[in-house]
């Protein structure tokens, strides 16, 4: 992947072709074409790139940009981020989910339920998992409320609406929603377009997969209005057995700018069918069933068969309601508010074989003389939600200062409950009865400042400032009772260096509060966590090379690990530890090797360990001094090759490797997750037209080309069995196959 970072300062020229012709001038030393981006109030991001342009879609107005300056950083940030455009997307975007086209960047590790990018996938980002990365679309915070976790299942394609992606990893700047304990990733949705087109895609690929979309802008009318939109249509049968996904999503969006404002109103969502395929496999059922095998669904029928449930799945839909207004009030002053909605309701439905009575309140009755207290029955799990609220900023820019004030006020209503649909045996059950019906409320509230300062031509100063109150409450028997109030300080500060015009360095100090998500109630009272981050970090880029290097240390106190071990739903369940660090230097850079050659690697070593990890095992507590945290690699590395021979024509080369890792805390070699390697091939071919057509794309894509057998995720987990009258301890292990070689082929017509 093109991973560019700006470094530019004013003094610096570009060779005429070089991708990086936008240039970003110091603090202070703005002038010319880019009074635009000062009189809106913006330290604007953008990658050391050409401004996105292109015949279909017009011109990018680098305008929207000022909708996420208040969670964005640039290199004037003592930050460590990259940057990824919609044109680096592109190529490899056939219907997979946005966490695997991130697959290549710097200490990322995804993963996918059903084998192949489609249907429920998540991500790590340096051994976090996805629950701790903070994800905003717009600025506006996207993960669960309540979970923490990010869904992407949930807007299938949205990789196709979305205009650019920044990733910073650490704590990061101050964000709205839940605090970033390993990344932030946050989302700027598509640029309007001055210039009317209209699109339509397809691909397809192995395992029956299908994608379609339509997307159209009617350009800018009267000089001020835009509206554009896409309707998109996944499906596919998974790699593992009966992991079907069938997606469908849309995206509407009505723009007005004049001078002075920027004003947007946009709906999205998508509703999803997945077949549950979160149970895994054991390697016993490896060697015997294949790594495919499915046990979601599976019963035993009355002739000792076994049988799976054809409507073993999770069906949601959600739905987003967000109106963005960027404001100029002077020549130093701008301001940024957003009011938003998001409305998700759906259930999963599984079939259960002699479940007890008293799981669902039934009392026990005799039949033919014999007393009946279990039965086979299908049961719906409901989750029906809303979150609403806005987020605003201010942006003073003047001379040496560029300052952000900010926050956010969010508010979230749960409502879970279960229903049994049919029972073989019904006892005095009703239609509709609901066996659990409780309720969870969050509020979250913040407000933060930023400043940088540019004490002269090579020096500027960081400081940010939030302050972040959350209440949340409970009452599901899974949960207990709850009612708790968290109030967080998160200091940040740091210090930019620009050596010259090639060489930019950067230190950091954060500290940050998280508070528990539900299911870390399920294990008891549960602690807030607390991290100090420091950064250190290295920027150099010249027209033919582009270097960014940077070193960490996280410490942790009582972190929330993923143990290993997951619910009855499939989440992961958590434990807090005392102390805890993590620990590593990355490593990303760009080559330009003539004008026809480009190599992108990247590598993160690191150390990730429990301090003094202790560990009750056949019934007493062992000290097992320093272990490794759950899900964390030491390695991880990845590289991009390109070729270019025109405009028009790109092959790519891509290969990922994931060191090993373990799924727990107590360093078992049941624990292990082997370490692989993943290649890929991605190809893309563009005929353009002069007519009403304007171009057609083909882009293909081989997925592990090598055909590896990759395990890329999995749980662990541990019990004591005290039937022999002294306690032993056993563990077992689940995983999650990958698909081995698969491809995808699309095409995009353009008019």
């Amino acid at each position: 992947m093109k991973i560019l970072f700006t470094i530019f300062n004013s003094k610096q020229s570009v060779p005429s072709g070089h991708p990086a012709k936008i240039l970003i001038c110091r603090r202070g030393r703005f002038k010319g074409s880019f009074i635009l981006f000062f009189a809106l109030g913006q330290f604007a991001f953008l990658s050391a790139q050409q401004q996105p342009t292109d015949s279909l879609e017009g011109t990018k107005v680098v305008l929207d940009e000022v909708l996420v300056q208040a969670v964005r950083v640039t290199k004037e940030s003592p930050v460590t981020f990259t940057n990824l455009k919609k044109e680096e997307i592109a190529p490899r975007n056939l219907g997979q989910d946005i966490p695997v086209l991130m697959n290549f960047l710097p200490a990322v590790v995804t993963t996918s339920d059903a084998g192949a990018g489609v249907g429920y996938t998540g991500i790590r980002v340096r051994g976090s998992d996805a629950t701790r990365v903070n994800v905003t679309i717009n600025g506006i915070p996207y993960n669960d409320a309540e979970s923490h976790g990010t869904f992407w299942v949930n807007m299938p394609d949205f990789a196709s609406s979305t205009e650019s992606l920044q990733l910073q990893r650490g704590v990061g700047t101050s964000t709205n929603g839940a605090g970033a304990f390993g990344a932030s990733l946050n989302l700027l949705t598509d640029a309007f377009s001055e210039e009317a087109y209209g699109q339509i895609s397809s691909s397809i690929g192995s395992f029956n997969t299908l994608r379609n979309n339509i997307k159209f802008s009617t350009g800018l009318l009267n000089d001020h209005v835009e509206i554009s939109g896409r309707l998109s249509r996944i499906t596919s049968d998974g790699y593992i057995d009966r992991a079907s996904s069938e997606l469908e999503s849309y995206y509407l969006q009505a723009a007005y700018k004049d001078e002075n404002t920027l004003l947007k109103a946009i709906i999205f969502g998508g509703n999803e069918i997945t077949y549950q395929s979160w149970n895994g496999i054991d390697l016993a059922t490896i060697e015997s069933r294949g790594r495919t095998y499915n046990s979601a669904g599976a019963y035993t029928d009355e002739n000792g068969r076994e049988q799976f449930y054809d409507k073993e799945e999770d069906n949601y839909r959600q739905d987003h309601a967000q109106l963005l207004w960027n404001q100029k009030l002077s020549e130093n002053w701008s301001t940024n508010v957003a009011f938003h909605f998001t409305n998700g309701r759906g259930y999963f439905e599984q079939f259960r074989e002699d479940d007890d009575f008293s799981t669902y309140g039934l009392e026990t009755f005799v039949v033919d003389g014999e007393l009946q207290n279990t039965t086979d029955l299908i049961r719906r799990r409901w989750l029906d939600n809303e979150f609403y609220g806005t987020v605003f900023s201010a942006n003073y820019n003047k001379n040496k200062w560029d300052v952000i004030l900010g926050g956010g006020w969010n508010s979230y209503q749960g409502a879970h409950f279960g229903e049994i649909i049919w029972a073989r045996f019904a006892s005095q059950s009703d239609i509709r009865d609901r066996y659990y019906d409780n309720d969870s409320n969050k509020s979250d509230f913040n407000l933060y400042a930023k400043a940088n300062y540019a004490v002269n031509s090579q020096w500027s100063l960081f400081g940010d400032l939030q302050y972040r109150r959350v209440g949340y409450s409970a009452n599901g028997e899974d949960t207990g009772l709850v009612d708790d109030t968290f109030r967080f300080f998160n200091p940040k500060a740091g210090v930019v260096f620009d050596l010259n015009r090639n060489n930019n360095f950067y230190f950091s100090y954060a500290f940050a509060n998280r508070e528990p998500n539900r299911n870390d109630y399920e294990s008891g009272n549960p602690k807030p966590e607390r991290l100090n981050d420091f950064e250190l970090g290295w920027r150099y880029i010249s027209p033919k090379i582009q270097l960014n290097a940077n070193g960490y240390y996280m410490r942790y106190k009582d972190q929330l690990v993923l143990t290993g071990e997951l619910n009855d739903v499939g989440a992961p369940l958590r434990a807090n530890v005392g102390d805890s660090y993590r620990a590593g230097i990355e490593l990303d850079a760009n080559f330009m090797l003539g004008d026809k050659f480009r190599l992108s690697p990247n590598v993160a070593l690191s150390t990730n360990k429990n301090v003094d990890f202790v560990f009750q095992r056949d019934g007493e507590l062992e000290d097992l001094g320093n272990t490794n945290i759950a899900y964390s690699p030491n390695v991880i590395a990845a590289n991009r090759f390109a070729y270019m021979p025109t405009d028009n024509f790109q092959v790519s080369f891509l290969t990922k490797f994931v060191g090993k890792q373990y799924m727990g805390n107590i360093d078992s070699e049941n624990s292990t997750l082997d370490s692989y390697t993943q290649s890929d091939l991605n190809v893309q071919y563009t005929i353009d037209f002069n007519k009403i057509l304007k171009s057609i794309t083909f882009s293909g894509l081989v997925n592990n080309i090598f055909d590896a057998d990759i395990i890329s995720n999995g749980y662990f987990y541990t019990y004591d069995d005290d039937s022999t009258g002294s306690v032993i301890t056993y563990d077992g292990a689940g995983y999650y196959p990958q698909a081995g070689i698969n491809f995808l082929l699309g095409a995009t017509v353009r008019f």
